[in-house]
């Protein structure tokens, strides 16, 4: 497996096998290749309380309400493919959540920009203007 930095320890990782779809003949409706990967992140110690909320964040749909993170992979024929896909899927969301995003610097527009808005918003307007009909007063 490569690239699993960021997973959780095994006994906070629940799998599931299921049935997949896709290639692999009747192999596949027989064996149980899919990987069901369930992470309950409220009862994990792995994680800070600040990454916990931004892992919820970004999971999504594949957070229940219970903040259970569920990841299927079953994509791949064979049952060790998919688990280690599964696995990185999570190792990914919880490396992006890790991350803390960067706070806004709030920022003015300078007075160059503003004369330029200015004058696009005037041209625009022109442009407008002699697209009406001609008005009846003249």
């Amino acid at each position: 497996m490569r690239n699993l930095k960021n997973l959780p320890p095994e006994n906070e990782l629940e799998e599931n096998f299921i049935l997949s779809s896709g290639p692999g003949g009747q192999h596949v409706n027989r064996s149980a290749t899919g990987v069901q990967l369930r992470y309950d992140v409220h009862a994990s110690r792995f994680l800070q309380a600040a990454v916990k909320r931004r892992l919820l964040g970004l999971a999504g749909q594949r957070a229940t309400s219970e903040g259970v993170i569920v990841i299927e992979a079953k994509s791949h024929r064979s049952q060790h493919r998919n688990r280690e896909e599964a696995r990185q899927r999570l190792s990914a969301l919880i490396g992006q959540a890790r991350k803390r995003p960067k706070k806004r610097v709030a920022t003015r527009p300078s007075r160059a920009s503003r004369m330029r808005w200015k004058k696009k918003k005037q041209r625009r307007r022109e442009i407008k203007r002699n697209r009406r009909p001609p008005s009846l007063d003249d």
